[in-house]
């Protein structure tokens, strides 16, 4: 066999083994708002008033309740966007969510205590595959959902985080 035969054999082996890519294509509908109950661990992507997409999700350690200062691990509550995307998360694919607002500084701040941030809803990671409410006040699908998720949501969605 010459050797240019071993190299394409050799590309081949390696390109048949590869894993799948994690950024899928969505040619579907748009996405114009998401709608999050808590309490319910229920996540849905609308197109206006129809539910394209619904999810189950895990939430942070002290899921009840407002997020109100960092470290509470909780995921705040109200109206916010999605305001970017990390391709490179440690938790697999993650989409940033705009916490915190004017109200939310205000509020910690009359605390004495920063609000906290990096709030996203992402995948999860195999050491916490099976846990309840893990996250520091993050929103955790699969990874194989939010796959799915970040093919169909862009920066500037709405996203209702009810209790």
């Amino acid at each position: 066999m010459s050797r240019r035969g071993m190299l394409l054999g050799s590309a081949a082996l390696v390109a048949g083994c590869a894993e799948t890519s994690r950024f899928l294509a969505y040619d579907g509908p748009a996405v114009t708002g998401i709608l999050l109950f808590k309490q319910d661990r229920q996540m849905m992507l609308l197109q206006d008033s129809q539910v394209l997409k619904r999810y189950e999700f895990e939430l942070g350690f002290a899921p009840l309740g407002p997020k109100q200062v960092e470290g509470d691990g909780r995921t705040p509550e109200g109206q916010y966007w999605i305001d970017r995307r990390n391709p490179n998360s440690a938790y697999h694919l993650s989409l940033g969510i705009s916490y915190p607002n004017a109200d939310d500084v205000a509020r910690a701040r009359a605390m004495g205590r920063p609000p906290g941030g990096e709030i996203f809803i992402h995948g999860t990671p195999e050491r916490y595959l099976g846990a309840r409410d893990w996250t520091v006040g993050c929103i955790a699908v699969t990874n194989q959902e939010i796959e799915e998720i970040y093919s169909m949501v862009t920066v500037g969605t709405p996203i209702w985080i009810m209790p």
